[in-house]
């Protein structure tokens, strides 16, 4: 477990491995820090490893997310709205 205090940001960061996300008791001893830090204004988040490879994952979001930027500019030269429904 990884976690990281962003004091300027007022945000908190707490990655999770695949083990420490099936872990309950680890979890239950989160909660106290996450209401401490909500109390203080902070966003808590917390990141857990997923199933799929990092790799794979990353290149879909990014073929889809240049995707939808063409199909914006397209309808933007056509003076459409740019918003495409996913």
């Amino acid at each position: 477990m990884e976690i990281q205090i962003r004091d300027d940001q007022k945000l908190v960061e707490i990655w999770l491995n695949r083990r420490e996300r099936e872990d309950l008791e680890l979890r239950n001893r989160l909660k106290p820090l996450c209401q401490k830090y909500h109390a203080q204004k902070y966003l808590v988040a917390v990141f857990q490893s997923g199933e799929e490879p990092l790799y794979d994952g990353t290149r879909e979001l990014l073929l889809y997310n240049r995707r939808r930027q063409a199909e914006r500019e397209v309808r933007r030269e056509k003076g459409l709205s740019p918003t495409v429904s996913a």
